[in-house]
């Protein structure tokens, strides 16, 4: 496979070099796949010379080149013309399917490889790339684009490998049969390239804005499939309807402009080429009337002409679709460009050896362009002890979850796990050893039992239940139609929202990590759902840390320790009852969610 090693180049540098870079690995097949073009259309320009010896036989009979050969007969004559024709029409045959299978297959292998670089090149971003690009521009990019490149090494590559094999193979018979003749027919080919290159140079940025405009498109489609339901509640579909229209439009004249131009190409060229043959067809004639060319010679000739001529009016669409590959390869390639900000460490530490001992010290973070959401801040949590972090919307509870998984990089400050900085670390090794059971539930499309084991590929269906189980799953579980196999729709739609926190739960005690971070994990289940959960976490958090980041003050009375963050910073910590009595940020917050006022007042 074709690695991104290869494409540390200049976004400047011109795309098909970058490309070419890219497909080092499939040389050889590219070198096969030339081979067989040009191979291919060789035979293909032989009919005409076939057609030029059989005029020559019937007009000239035993004098004609074939009778230099020892065949006066003329009947024999055109019995071995017969043959060459079967043989060569079989060996065209042969390599246009060569040709077809190898440049078909290159392109299948290199949209394969590309697309999983690029895919796997996105997984390695940080969270902060995601956020200032939308899901649907990055589709566009890992489908679209890479489909459009495709379509051009289907066919693209090989036509302007045989558009070029023409022009030379054709070229050198013509100054070899009649070299005062071959520059009229070769007199328009340097105006078709020059127009060519520079109707490529001016199509270049229009079929850029082609590409821009249809991932805006694609990012407002992905952007409002995925909030259908809101789009619904609000009664706001011909709202929407119309936002599409104006980004279909958008992109429909940014098409409009590029095929403006494009079109324009062939019909020029038409005029160009006419000149040349008709150039050939009269001044040829005149020549082989007066006997200064052969009558087989000019049929050569005429034909030659057309077969040199005409297919460059093919050239048109193939830029075409040489210009849209290239601003498709652009994109794509400046994705793969993109540097990673936030690298893995090299200290391996095995998650059965982890303790689970987490230790900030003066960290600062904040995200790009906002004030540090996290300043200065301090923080021991001990091994096999549960925690909790609680605090007003936007105090930076959350944000300690990135950092401590790594999804962001502090500015300042160390994070320790068991004495390791996590800079150090081995990201698998680190996220191996962390359970997130967060507010935010992402489900994928498929079985509950699938839901249940992502991330534990290897456990086995009694885990799978035995984990459900302790997660206090399973009950509701036994009565989905197909219970365990149950699909359970995109994001999980077809659960409630206490489902699927449950299912998260099970998904991180069948992970079994020695540190477990819950984010809101009951914040958005009713009070029933909340209960089970607890008596589910009660399970699960014994023996090992425990970080419960928290808005509902009663989930986490019974934590070893409670820390008060507000604006980035720690400002109380202790047990339940020692806050209460200190009458400060968490006895007001109790209050307010209590209503008990008797305590603090």
């Amino acid at each position: 496979m074709a690695r991104k090693q290869s494409l540390n180049r200049s976004p400047k540098t011109h795309p098909f070099k970058r490309l070419f870079e890219y497909g080092h690995n499939y040389r050889d097949a590219i070198r096969q796949a030339t081979v067989c073009s040009i191979l291919n259309k060789l035979f293909d320009l032989a009919p005409p010379a076939l057609i030029g010896l059989a005029v020559d036989v019937v007009v000239q009979k035993d004098t004609s080149l074939i009778a230099k050969f020892g065949i006066k007969d003329v009947f024999g004559q055109l019995v071995v013309i017969t043959f060459l024709s079967f043989i060569i029409w079989g060996l065209e045959s042969i390599f246009e399917y060569a040709y077809a299978l190898l440049w078909r297959n290159l392109a299948q292998n290199i949209q394969h490889d590309l697309r999983l670089d690029a895919y796997s090149h996105i997984q390695e971003l940080e969270l902060a790339y995601f956020e200032e690009r939308s899901t649907g521009g990055l589709m566009s990019i890992l489908s679209d684009d890479i489909n459009q490149l495709e379509r051009f090494l289907d066919a693209g590559a090989n036509d302007l490998i045989q558009v070029a094999t023409t022009v030379v193979i054709i070229g050198g018979a013509f100054f070899i049969l009649a070299p005062s003749v071959a520059w009229m027919a070769m007199l328009p080919i340097p105006f078709i390239l020059w127009g060519s290159i520079a109707f490529q140079h001016r199509l270049a940025p229009r079929y850029a804005d082609v590409r821009e405009k249809v991932s805006l498109l694609n990012s407002r489609l992905s952007n409002n499939l995925s909030g259908i339901t809101t789009i619904k509640s609000f009664v706001t579909e011909k709202y929407e309807t119309n936002r599409i229209a104006e980004e279909s439009e958008a992109y429909r004249q940014s098409n409009r402009k590029a095929i403006a131009l494009s079109s324009a190409f062939v019909p020029l060229i038409r005029i160009i080429i006419l000149i040349g043959f008709t150039a050939t067809l009269l001044i040829g004639g005149m020549d082989a009337a007066n006997g200064r060319l052969s009558v087989g010679t000019y049929s050569v000739l005429v034909f030659l002409t057309q077969r040199l001529l005409w297919p460059l009016t093919r050239l048109g669409e193939t830029l075409d679709q040489y210009q849209r590959a290239m601003a498709s390869t652009n994109r794509v390639m400046n994705l793969l460009d993109t540097p990673i900000a936030i690298h893995s460490g090299h200290v391996s530490l095995p998650v059965a050896s982890v303790r689970g001992e987490v230790e900030l010290q003066n960290v600062t973070f904040a995200y790009n362009g906002r004030n540090p959401v996290i300043k200065n801040l301090s923080l021991h949590i001990p091994a096999g002890k549960t925690i909790a972090i609680v605090g007003s919307t936007g105090s930076g509870k959350s944000t300690l979850v990135k950092l401590l998984l790594r999804l962001y990089e502090i500015q300042s400050g160390t994070i320790t796990l068991d004495g390791i900085e996590l800079r150090d670390l081995n990201f698998r090794d680190l996220r191996s050893c962390i359970g997130l059971v967060s507010q935010d539930v992402f489900l994928f499309h498929g079985t509950v039992a699938e839901n249940i084991a992502y991330g534990s590929p290897d456990a086995t269906e009694a885990e799978v239940i035995e984990a459900a189980k302790i997660a206090e799953a399973h009950d509701f579980i036994m009565q989905l139609p197909e219970s365990y196999d149950t699909i359970v729709g995109e994001r999980g739609q077809k659960l409630s929202g206490g489902q699927r926190q449950r299912i998260a739960i099970a998904r991180a005690v069948l992970k079994n990590p020695p540190i477990l971070i819950l984010d809101e994990a009951t914040s958005a289940v009713d009070n029933e759902t909340e209960a089970a959960i607890q008596r589910s976490l009660e399970r699960i958090t014994a023996n090992r840390t425990t970080i419960a980041i928290a808005h509902r003050l009663s989930t986490v009375r019974n934590a070893d320790c409670i820390y008060v963050m507000e604006y980035g910073k720690l400002v109380e910590e202790g047990r339940h009852e020692q806050l209460l009595a200190e009458r400060g940020i968490y006895a007001s917050l109790w209050k307010v969610q209590t209503g008990i006022k008797s305590e603090i007042t």
